[in-house]
């Protein structure tokens, strides 16, 4: 089995090198799981590339700036069977991707969101982003009907074979709910698991005002937009980390 590990990065020089050493690579071999750490550089102008390679990361450019743009060089670029992703600025624990994997396999489950809320120490998040949070994962169960806590997490784990079937066209920061709805829409086996947000390092890029009408504005424009599912929606089994 193969792991394809995606780290988005732009102008991430401070925290990237870090990032990618804390990737259990060792604990991943124990479990005879091949791992291939890509990081997709989206035009950035210092030098994140640079320190990716030297820590042993493949980079992928990828010169059309977007969150969106991004993932999908990256997932293109993926050889791994499964595939995890994470920020370039410390705030997600890739320390923890060998048990989320490990529940994985053994329960059979296609796509795994991660909650950032329910452990959530305050230093971490802006009160204003948890805010803005709150109120896009609501809007999401209300035009969706899913179950997922929070919809704007940017840690997914995935079997690579369900991309064939999910229909994402978000070129930006909407991307990454656009694919937890396609996944649970489309009925793959979904699970939602509590994870350690951790402090950023490096600038904030996020548009609290601008991100957040564009991700509401995306909600209601996929709602009305979305006239057949595949297959019905799966239960989201519950998991405590």
């Amino acid at each position: 089995m193969k792991l394809s590990i995606i780290i988005p990065a732009l102008n991430e020089e401070g925290g990237i090198g870090a990032v990618i050493d804390q990737i259990p690579l060792q604990k991943f071999a124990s479990m005879n799981i091949e791992t291939e750490v890509l990081v997709v550089d989206n035009a950035s102008i210092d030098r994140t590339s640079e320190i990716a390679r030297a820590h042993g990361a493949r980079v992928v450019y990828q010169p059309l700036r977007g969150y969106g743009n991004a993932y999908k060089a990256g997932f293109l670029a993926a050889t791994g069977d499964i595939i995890a992703t994470g920020d370039a600025d410390m705030t997600y624990p890739f320390d923890a991707l060998p048990k989320i994997i490990a529940d994985m396999i053994k329960h059979g489950d296609d796509f795994i969101n991660t909650d950032r809320l329910s452990k959530l120490d305050p230093k971490a998040m802006l009160l204003s982003h948890v805010f803005g949070n709150w109120v896009l994962s609501t809007i999401t169960r209300v035009l969706f009907g899913w179950p997922f806590k929070d919809s704007q997490s940017g840690m997914w784990i995935f079997k690579r074979s369900i991309l064939e079937r999910m229909d994402v066209r978000s070129n930006g920061m909407p991307f990454s709910q656009e694919l937890k709805i396609e996944a649970y829409l489309k009925g793959f086996k979904c699970v939602e698991v509590p994870i350690e947000y951790r402090m950023r390092v490096g600038e904030v890029k996020l548009n609290p005002i601008g991100d957040g009408i564009a991700n509401i504005t995306h909600l209601f424009r996929k709602r009305f937009t979305y006239w057949k599912r595949s297959t019905p929606a799966m239960p989201v089994r519950s998991m405590q980390s």
